[in-house]
């Protein structure tokens, strides 16, 4: 039997060590491969891809470099500024991916560099509960 599919989130975050084109290619890169390297994604399954930056980061679109890497040409993508708060973290690029995935599949969020402390909650594999077979329990 096939396993039951959903759309699901999967959520990262790096920084960028300066405002220029071949820092946030690198740092985008790097999240990327290992978004890719630690879960079984295939990107024809993505819904869509948003990613924020904050507002230090103005060189480039990250979804200009997420274009270029294979498979992801053809992936809906959206660039944003995050909502700027005093004292957050600087230089900081951040992606939400829905993707159609097998419920019983274990999501690995990626943060790397110091957005590593933004989530040390996420530093293990997120999986989805059980799908409930009765109305009773999803009400």
């Amino acid at each position: 039997m096939d396993a039951e599919w959903r759309m699901r989130a999967i959520r990262g975050a790096t920084t960028v060590s300066e405002n220029t084109v071949d820092a946030m290619h690198e740092a985008v890169m790097e999240l990327l491969d290992e978004l890719e390297n630690r879960n079984q994604l295939n990107p024809h399954d993505f819904v869509s891809v948003m990613f924020s930056v904050t507002n230090d980061l103005d060189a480039i679109f990250p979804a200009a470099i997420a274009r270029k890497r294979p498979l992801w040409d053809s992936v809906p993508m959206l660039d944003v500024q995050q909502m700027h708060v005093q004292g957050s973290l600087k230089r900081c690029i951040r992606f939400l991916i829905h993707a159609y995935l097998p419920v019983n599949m274990p999501i690995h969020h990626i943060y790397l560099r110091n957005a590593a402390n933004l989530r040390p909650d996420w530093s293990r594999p997120q999986s989805f509960p059980a799908p409930s077979t009765s109305l009773e329990s999803r009400v």
